[in-house]
């Protein structure tokens, strides 16, 4: 299978330079519109698709993305590869403004969004003891360091709801967890690529140490949008480096990020709501048409 590489971006990256043959393209989903229409293009031969999470102009709040939509369009598209880019704070002395964590675990505290494709009429279970598809996020974390982008592997990304940031008290809960970063949109994204047998990594781009940090205080909007830009531009760079880099017959995930499916669904075939299968065929199909 050839290697199609999607980029979720998230706040300050809004577009990709570069793309050769770039268009915009709407794509229509069961569940509703995506956050924006889908930037396809290639970079360095590789085809690439790029989707605004926030809409381009930021329209959409952490909790108001309409996260089914995203990975359904870029499954329907081809997508195999899909990393997000993603602002957080830190919650570590050694995480300073500006570094990237390429991620390998979660922490999910959201609770006002759909976070599954499956449910009544058609119940699917998808092992997620590993979140991250390790060979990605190690491509990842290599085309950072040749970018000379200060970047560390592995780190827990606490999941919250906003768009507030969090209390004091939150934020040194999250510390006592061992959490090492933080942001609001990674769940359940992390949860339906799996869902969608896409294989998935995180880049966390760190722009403020929450308010937990004694010297730091209040987390200051302006500061944090400073070195958000920072941060954006840097992205850029590794993207173009990792669409150098990436091979280009798509890699098996050893985590099995691109067979989640293949022992998921539950239901038996003559109890399966037909309606919801129906909208599953993006996402599913693959096992439910056997």
């Amino acid at each position: 299978m050839r290697t199609f590489l999607g980029i979720l971006g998230g706040s300050g990256i809004y577009d990709i330079p570069g793309l050769t043959n770039a268009r915009w393209t709407r794509v229509e989903t069961p569940w509703g519109d995506p956050s924006d229409d889908i930037l396809i293009g290639e970079l360095s031969g590789l085809p690439i698709a790029f989707l605004p999470r926030h809409g381009r102009g930021h329209k959409f709040s952490p909790s108001g993305i309409n996260y089914r939509a995203n990975i359904d369009a870029l499954k329907q598209i081809g997508v195999t590869d899909l990393v997000s880019i993603s602002a957080c704070g830190s919650l570590k002395e050694e995480l300073a403004p500006g570094m990237f964590v390429v991620v390998d675990q979660f922490i999910d505290r959201t609770f006002a969004r759909e976070k599954s494709f499956f449910g009544n009429g058609c119940v699917g279970h998808v092992p997620f003891g590993d979140p991250i598809s390790p060979l990605l996020a190690e491509h990842a974390a290599r085309a950072a360091e040749k970018e000379g982008i200060n970047v560390v592997r592995g780190g827990t990304y606490l999941v919250m709801e906003g768009p507030q940031f969090s209390t004091l008290a939150e934020s040194k809960l999250y510390r006592q967890w061992g959490c090492d970063v933080i942001g609001m949109t990674n769940m359940p994204e992390a949860k339906l690529a799996r869902e969608a047998e896409i294989c998935y990594a995180t880049v966390a781009m760190v722009t403020d140490y929450d308010c937990w940090h004694a010297d730091h205080g209040a987390v200051d909007v302006a500061k944090v949008i400073e070195t958000l830009l920072g941060n954006a531009e840097l992205a850029k760079k590794l993207v173009q480096r990792l669409a150098i880099d990436l091979p280009r017959e798509h890699e098996i995930c050893p985590a099995g990020s691109d067979q989640a499916l293949e022992h998921a669904v539950i239901t038996a075939p003559d109890a399966r709501d037909v309606a919801l299968v129906a909208k599953l065929q993006t996402i599913a199909g693959r096992v439910l048409n056997r």
